[in-house]
């Protein structure tokens, strides 16, 4: 990656350009444009053919959001497909920033504890059930939550799920709990597990000091904290200068 001449591509934020995002063997190219993207892509194809390295073309994607025309995407004379959604390190992305696809796989990640179902089942220790859920179910229902940006809907959506999962636990229906009147935090208080709300909040500040604690020059800080360069008078009235504060996003 060090030998590629992408200095000059790629979005351009807090003052350098952000061209490609990479964990393990999987890889993100970000440009402004097709054109672009072609660019990078080539040059990538062209250093991992010289090790010895082939990309996996039916794992190789494109999206683009509304600002970018509709043009063919083509490396070496074939077509890369385009979509309108991409699992990437376990998480839907889309160019809408739609949350709810991935608020739906987390619920049906979330349906693998009736898998554990006979193992919780062996145990009346309900501290022992509440332990195996939030550290079996609980991550997996909100995984990537740290980043995700949950709106009121998305909060009870979830909410919903883990009720149902609670009754579960406790073996009731939600006609028993209706008509028994059971309210929602009673259900809580017998099953003795963490609210998952509250769990993917706790979680949004410890990354919020994970990142605060970053002293290198991460991406993880560029695009947390950042002003645009390239315009000579902000909105609110400050000109461009090495005085003016950065803003937060």
């Amino acid at each position: 990656m060090r030998h590629l001449e992408w200095d000059d591509l790629g979005v351009k934020i807090d003052g350098r350009h952000l061209h490609h995002l990479r964990f393990a063997d999987n890889i993100a190219l970000i440009t402004p444009n097709i054109e672009q993207a072609e660019r990078l892509l080539a040059l990538f194809d062209s250093v991992c053919g010289r090790i010895g390295l082939r990309r996996n073309l039916t794992k190789t994607m494109f999206m683009k959001n509304g600002l970018v025309p509709d043009a063919p995407f083509m490396l070496n004379g074939k077509n890369i497909s385009d979509c309108s959604s991409y699992v990437y390190l376990g998480r839907e992305v889309n160019m809408m920033n739609d949350l709810a696809p991935e608020v739906c796989r987390r619920k049906r990640a979330a349906g693998a504890f009736k898998n554990n179902q006979r193992v919780e089942k062996k145990t009346k220790n309900i501290g022992l059930r509440a332990h195996l859920f939030d550290t079996a179910v609980l991550p997996a229902l909100m995984y990537a939550s740290e980043t995700l940006a949950l709106r009121k809907q998305d909060e009870q959506v979830v909410s919903v799920t883990q009720r149902a999962l609670e009754r579960t636990m406790v073996e009731i229906s939600l006609y028993t709990q209706v008509q028994k009147g059971i309210r929602c935090f009673e259900l809580r208080h017998r099953t003795k597990i963490e609210h998952a709300v509250d769990y993917a909040r706790k979680s949004k500040i410890t990354w919020v000091r994970h990142v605060i604690r970053y002293s290198d020059d991460r991406w993880t800080r560029r695009v947390t904290d950042w002003f645009p360069r390239d315009i000579n008078e902000l909105k609110d009235g400050h000109q461009r200068g090495d005085q003016t504060s950065s803003r937060k996003l």
